[in-house]
């Protein structure tokens, strides 16, 4: 159960076993459903999410109802709404699994009190936000800057898996464009 948590804090910090057992034991493990929601947005989010096994996206809605994805996270992953979980503030995220999912859910209070105990792990915290702020970065700049065809190719790219886990209207979402702009760039990529 908790091999994949392990590896992932142990690529980033070096722990003993006792201070992985520690984190171990602030964990709150929950089952997820295929379509469940773990947060609404106006909810705060007052936890960071290990994704052990599963899929789950977070994405937010307008005023239509109309969804953009933020991210997919996936095995090995992290999730979360760090506006809400860094200011207490509601969530302008939601988050939902997209598979039956297995996360681990690691309460802000609970961390404050790891931090204390195992300086490490606030390092390896500071890593793990530092590294998400990266990939939000680099995914605006793409988004940009980048035509509609090339995101998707690196989207395959990142996530060769993805075409099987994760419906086609999600992935538009994700790009920020159509199903049938997706559908055209999928049937000209096939083409070629």
């Amino acid at each position: 159960m908790y091999n994949r948590i392990r590896e992932n804090i142990s690529r980033r910090v070096s722990l003993s076993a006792q201070e992985l057992v520690e984190i171990e034991n602030c964990a709150r493990k929950v089952a997820l459903k295929k379509k469940s929601r773990l947060l609404h947005s106006g909810e705060v989010c007052n936890y960071l999410v290990f994704v052990n096994t599963g899929a789950v996206r977070s994405f937010s809605a307008d005023n239509k109802g109309v969804e953009q994805i933020v991210q997919f996270a996936f095995e090995d992953n992290w999730v979360s709404d760090l506006y809400s979980y860094v200011s207490e503030a509601p969530a302008i995220l939601s988050i939902e699994s997209m598979e039956d999912s297995e996360l681990l859910l690691f309460y802000k209070e609970d961390m404050e009190k790891l931090y204390q105990t195992i300086p490490a792990l606030e390092r390896w915290m500071r890593l793990l936000l530092q590294n998400a702020y990266v990939r939000l970065q680099r995914r605006l700049v793409l988004s940009l800057s980048m035509p509609a065809e090339e995101r998707y190719a690196e989207l395959l790219q990142s996530y060769p898996d993805i075409l099987n886990r994760v419906p086609l209207i999600y992935i538009a979402s994700y790009l920020g464009i159509t199903p049938e702009s997706l559908s055209r760039i999928r049937r000209q990529l096939s083409a070629k």
